[in-house]
């Protein structure tokens, strides 16, 4: 784990609010006032600038600022795909409604461009000037052919001609060769060039093969102090660029340079037209490579004139839909030097998930449940618990029947893996899979063939609907009687991002939820909703109304001058009637803290609406994932963990759920963890009436990391093995009390 540190220098400011059209002078009073509300989209990009400031951070180890700066470059290139290509798609046909801020889709486009093009710079200024100089002093170094020595750049042509060049097309553009298709996130190469005799301008383009390497590791380079480098790489539009004579012979060439192209890669699917959806999606997914061209990122020095041909090719706004570079192009590329690199000193500390009491003695999973519920806090405490529970019953001959969602499997999974032998097996298995996962489409479809040939009963949920809850059932015959045990979950069923990503699992066979859990599965498979649900709360059938009502609770307990109390933590908040009912407790006088690490639509300390309202965001080594919403119910605390943001897509468009915790060891825990992130003091962010978000400094406090406490603790279980009395249960200690960090407060604004 990295040092806390104060940040750098080049942390990337707010905007200014004199270049940004939704940050208003004065407030109104009415809670649907469009200045109460923050633009969604400027709000990712927001929480897209701290994760650039966590890359800036001189206090993470260098490696893991450079993954930063690729998950940077990766989360633009899928909002320029969806969102920013939704609101181009609105704008070219005139439709969509104003969101809650009041902005206009042109308002908007300008914005985010405004914004994006200050990141990138901001980035790219970064990476040439102190990323990589730091990476070249550890021996880590990405060269220019043209600076090798003789002998290294003669094997570097070598490899060009016999691994590169017969791969590559030259595409000269002019009337009778048009302009070529260029695939999503492609890079490519833009030729300027004169036709001898008559110095005709011309125009090429060369694809770089997405098949190859995209930084060709070398040797025989010296680092700046002499010695051998460790790495070193060559990009390979470099080493083309080199060689571009040899493609185009015949002519003079004026000029390279580097550009990639982002197209819309949303899916389209009218599922009631649709009779057979997984076919229906393998189309579109052919169509998406088709989608209009949204972004077009250039590096190098065009002609206006070829710049000019590309942009009129792909349909692009020349203002806000170009962006120009003096660095690399694409980022997410340097995952490549993460993952060549070993060394530990570059990294954050070598922590990994624990398997940890009751789960890890356990000779039978199913008995430890039995005793009473249990809670994983991924990733401190290991996921491996989650698969090896679901591999058990594939093979133990007392499980009748398995029932699971799949959102996100991810590649190679076991967890397919143990479904489908347990089906071989003569299980009764059924899979709900999401094929509409938005960019694992296409290993949804192969998980489904899959579990198809196996035997498993695929069902691919409620038309209209992205089925996003994450639920296990387990049926095993008991003493003669059938026994239910379930498996409920913020994340989802892939061991890969559980490393990396903060969620929750509850482990139960309470009685109701299980009830419940049937009831979900009958409803996704047979469309059976049952007359009412004992626990959980689903969406779309009660979830946005429980919310509001929820909120409303404490705001009467806080008119009646009882405790009211809230604490929800979650990715994004967006709804506007919960962003509303919201506002409205906090003028009855509920205190609340909202733990948002992504979007947020609310204003907080505005005065007369919402004083008493803090928004805090965490940037840290884990993806903050997990949703917790907690209740002080006048004293008696109502604690749940959920699958759904606060975002009209969820309590509306998918299949969501959201648990009850009832043990109140596990109900204690997960206040005492909401408390933890609550006083971060390192890698937290706090959000201003204005719209901005500043760093939370300890300047004159005790410093304090959550996720670093949260690695602290688990290992202390894990060594202690510590067993509460007198059931053989474990449950986490409560941690000591920590001086609790002042709060610097905006002073109110004038109504």
């Amino acid at each position: 784990m990295n040092p806390p540190g104060p940040a750098p220098a080049s942390t990337p400011s707010p905007p200014a609010a004199t270049s940004t059209p939704f940050l208003p002078s004065s407030f109104d009073t009415d809670l649907r006032a469009a200045n109460l509300y923050l633009n969604r989209e400027l709000s990712w990009l927001e929480f897209n600038a701290r994760v650039l400031a966590e890359a800036q951070n001189e206090g993470v180890p260098l490696l893991e600022r450079l993954k930063f700066h690729a998950i940077v470059a990766s989360n633009l290139d899928e909002f320029f795909m969806v969102r920013y290509a939704g609101l181009k798609q609105q704008h070219s046909g005139e439709v969509g409604e104003l969101p809650p801020d009041g902005m206009s889709v042109s308002e908007q486009l300008t914005a985010i461009a405004s914004r994006v093009h200050e990141l990138v710079k901001n980035q790219g200024d970064y990476l040439e000037r102190h990323l990589f100089p730091a990476l070249a002093e550890k021996g880590v170094l990405i060269v220019k052919p043209e600076a090798l020595g003789a002998e290294a750049l003669k094997l570097l042509d070598e490899r060009f001609t016999s691994e590169i060049f017969p791969i590559l097309t030259p595409l000269a553009i002019d009337p009778g060769h048009p302009f070529p298709h260029l695939r999503n996130k492609s890079l490519n190469l833009g030729v300027m060039f004169t036709r001898e005799p008559l110095g005709e301008a011309g125009f090429g383009v060369v694809q770089v093969p997405m098949m190859l390497p995209r930084m060709m590791a070398i040797s025989g380079v010296k680092a700046p102090d002499g010695s051998a480098a460790r790495h070193a790489f060559v990009l390979i539009e470099d080493l083309i660029a080199r060689h571009v004579g040899a493609i185009f012979p015949g002519v003079k060439t004026k000029g390279v340079y580097a550009f990639r192209v982002t197209r819309n890669f949303d899916l389209e699917i009218d599922e009631e037209e649709a009779e057979d959806l997984l076919q229906t999606i393998q189309q579109e997914l052919r169509r998406r490579e088709r989608g209009n061209a949204v972004r077009l990122e250039v590096r190098g020095e065009p002609t206006g004139a070829s710049l000019a041909k590309l942009v009129k090719a792909l349909k692009l706004d020349p203002e806000r839909d170009v962006y120009r570079t003096s660095g690399i192009l694409n980022a997410g590329d340097l995952m490549q030097i993460v993952a060549s690199d070993d060394r530990r000193e570059l990294r954050d500390d070598g922590s990994q998930p624990q398997a940890v009491p009751p789960l890890r003695d356990a000779d039978d999973p199913f008995a430890v449940i039995r005793e009473g519920d249990v809670l994983l806090h991924h990733p401190y405490e290991a996921f491996d618990a989650v698969v090896e529970l679901i591999q058990r019953a594939a093979d133990d001959p007392d499980v009748l029947a398995i029932k699971q969602t799949l959102y996100r499997a991810g590649g190679d999974s076991p967890i397919v893996k143990a479904l489908a032998r347990a089906a071989e097996s003569g299980k009764q298995v059924t899979a709900i899979v999401e094929l509409k996962a938005r960019f694992d489409e296409e290993s949804n479809i192969q998980w489904a063939r899959t579990l198809e040939q196996s035997g498993v009963n695929v069902v691919y949920g409620l038309m209209g609907l992205k089925t996003h809850a994450k639920c296990l059932l387990i049926i095993r015959r008991e003493k003669g009687r059938l026994k239910r045990y379930v498996h409920l979950s913020t994340g989802n069923y892939n061991p890969a991002t559980a490393r990396f990503y903060t969620d929750f699992s509850l482990l139960t066979c309470n009685e109701k939820l299980c009830e419940d859990a049937s009831s979900l599965f009958n409803l996704l498979t047979g469309y059976s909703a049952p007359p009412k649900w004992n626990s959980l709360i689903v969406a779309p059938l009660g979830l946005h109304e429980a919310i509001l009502g929820l909120i409303a609770r404490e705001a009467d307990n806080a008119r009646a001058g009882r405790p009211a109390r809230i604490i929800a933590k979650m990715n994004s908040l967006v709804d506007e009637h919960v962003v509303e009912a919201l506002y409205r407790a906090s003028q009855a006088g509920v205190s609340i803290t909202l733990l948002v690490r992504g979007i947020c639509c609310l204003r907080p300390g505005v005065a007369g609406v919402s004083d008493n309202i803090e928004v805090i965001a965490l940037v840290d080594r884990f993806l903050e994932h997990g949703r917790v919403f907690s209740f002080s119910n006048a004293g008696r605390p109502e604690v749940y963990i959920a699958s759904a943001d606060w975002m009209p897509r969820n309590f509306h468009r998918r299949v969501e759920v959201m648990v009850p915790i009832e043990d109140p060891a596990i109900r204690a825990r997960l206040l005492d963890i909401l408390d933890l992130q609550r006083q971060d003091n390192v890698k937290s962010w706090r959000l201003t009436s204005g719209g901005h978000y500043e760093r939370v400094a300890f300047a004159g406090a005790v410093p304090m990391r959550a996720q670093l406490r949260f690695v602290e603790m688990t290992r202390d279980k894990v060594k202690s093995a510590e067993v509460t009395k007198p059931s053989s249960r474990f449950v986490l200690p409560r941690p000591e009390p920590i001086r609790s960090v002042p709060r610097r407060r905006d002073p109110p604004l004038k109504k």
